[in-house]
């Protein structure tokens, strides 16, 4: 059975590493057919300008489009699909909403993109048990829209309305993972088809446990394994407590230093922060211009609380003081609903107000973490290196976990400057690295930094994944 296991997600996951020089043949029009006989022909598509939305997201990464498309609508299907494609091997390429920023859904060798779109149920609601069950059609606002009168929330929030089957393949993150964690901490079980058409319950069928300690955790090989190892086709998440109180504030500063400072020190002193975002001074500059803010165009912080009404008081009280104690010249808190969202909706549109620094031009977004105490440091650095670099960027990140982001906004036709931002990245990666942080804190690996994966983990690591493959 391992070997069998072995065998299927080496032929998922086997594609990706080949070369980009040279397409395979396409397939056949007897296997388009096939493909049709088992989910409907209107379920089934080989139209030019489909294969090309489902041959990209929105990364830097050119264009590589499928040799079809196919729209499941249940796992019966999809593993039928992919027992075809590895009886025939034929690349498979799982696509959710496309809103990766790695390339992850690039056909490189052709194939048969699977679009799991369709499967957008969500089961198995458990209040009790702070649980559900979803689909891969499910995004992350479509569940929380679902929990709102439950008393309950999915908390995990990558900004983009992305797949939550999808977050999980990629180990997404987002703004609230200094308090409720990555999607790595929020993943109870998922159904797993792998390549041959097996499916697998990575935690048992049907179980919803808190904790366990009964084998190979195999969920968390699979969470981040950035569609490789198989099609994810159920979700099991742990839902938390929607909190009775929150409150949210924004603050500026003189210095990167000082922002990163009262980020470690709100921290040291307990105060239990849900969110804490950093945005350097252009990236201010740009939001207030595209969100309609008028923040302090400074080094700032973003800040949530959650907690009780009396406890929310004590919190920006404590929070309020560590940043004057930084040189912080601005706190503005609010509580009200509407001020909160138009504060946190600016920050999600972050990517989109860096795009309108240059209209028309191309976004590319790093994406290292290091240790918290380097933070200063590699931040400091990036900043010189983009003016040495003579490029359009900005600093974003969730610097309450280590991880933040260069928005890179450049010119696609330019080859000079296309070389230039992907030599900024790989150089700001190996920092990190060198730093002992990581060259992806949440966007995962995808077809940009299979090298810099190399270097991160060694020889025998990538001997491991794939021995594992």
């Amino acid at each position: 059975m391992a070997g069998q296991l072995r065998g299927a997600a080496r032929m998922l996951g086997s594609w990706r590493s080949y070369s980009l020089k040279g397409q395979q043949e396409k397939v056949s029009a007897d296997f388009v057919e096939a493909l049709k006989a088992v989910v409907g022909k209107s379920n089934v598509s080989t139209a030019k300008v489909v294969l090309e939305q489902h041959g990209h997201d929105e990364s830097m990464h050119r264009c590589f489009p499928p040799d079809a498309v196919v729209w499941p609508q249940n796992v019966e299907q999809v593993s039928q699909l992919a027992a075809l494609c590895y009886d025939h091997r034929i690349p498979i390429i799982p696509f959710g909403t496309g809103t990766g920023l790695e390339g992850g859904v690039s056909a490189i060798k052709g194939g048969i993109c699977f679009n799991l779109t369709h499967m957008d149920r969500i089961l198995d609601l458990s209040v009790d048990d702070f649980s559900v069950t979803v689909e891969p059609g499910v995004t992350r606002k479509a569940l929380n829209s679902y929990l709102r009168d439950t008393g309950l929330w999915f908390p995990v929030d990558p900004g983009a309305d992305a797949s939550l089957c999808g977050m999980a393949a990629t180990g997404a993150s987002g703004t609230n993972a200094v308090r409720y964690g990555t999607m790595l901490e929020n993943v109870v079980n998922l159904e797993v088809v792998l390549a041959d058409g097996q499916i697998l319950h990575t935690s048992g069928q049907g179980r919803r446990f808190r904790k366990s300690a009964a084998g190979y955790n195999l969920t968390g090989l699979f969470v981040g394994s950035e569609g490789t190892l198989g099609l994810i086709t159920t979700a099991t998440l742990r839902l938390h407590g929607i909190p009775e109180a929150t409150a949210a504030a924004v603050c500026a500063f003189p210095s990167i230093q000082a922002a990163v400072d009262s980020t470690v020190q709100i921290m040291q002193s307990g105060v239990p922060v849900a969110r804490i975002e950093f945005l350097d001074d252009v990236m201010m500059d740009a939001c207030n211009r595209y969100s309609g803010l008028t923040n302090a165009v400074a080094p700032s912080l973003f800040l949530e609380f959650h907690g009780s009404r009396q406890a929310l008081q004590e919190q920006l009280q404590r929070a309020e003081e560590i940043v004057r104690q930084n040189g912080s010249s601005h706190f503005t808190c609010s509580k009200e609903p509407e001020e909160r969202s138009r504060l946190w909706e600016a920050r999600h549109n972050a990517w989109y107000a860096a795009l309108a620094l240059r209209p028309g031009c191309m976004g590319y977004s790093t994406d290292v973490c290091v240790p918290i105490s380097r933070l200063p440091e590699i931040m400091v650095q990036a900043k010189k290196d983009l003016e040495a670099f003579g490029l359009t960027g900005t600093l974003v990140g969730h610097v309450g976990d280590g991880n933040f982001h260069c928005l890179l906004v450049f010119n696609s036709e330019d080859a000079d400057e296309y070389h230039r931002v992907k030599t900024f990245g790989e150089q700001l990666a190996r920092t990190a690295l060198a730093m002992h942080g990581t060259c992806t804190g949440e966007h995962g690996i995808g077809l940009g930094k299979r090298q810099l994966l190399k270097e991160e983990i060694g020889p025998v690591g990538i001997e491991a994944m794939r021995l594992w493959k």
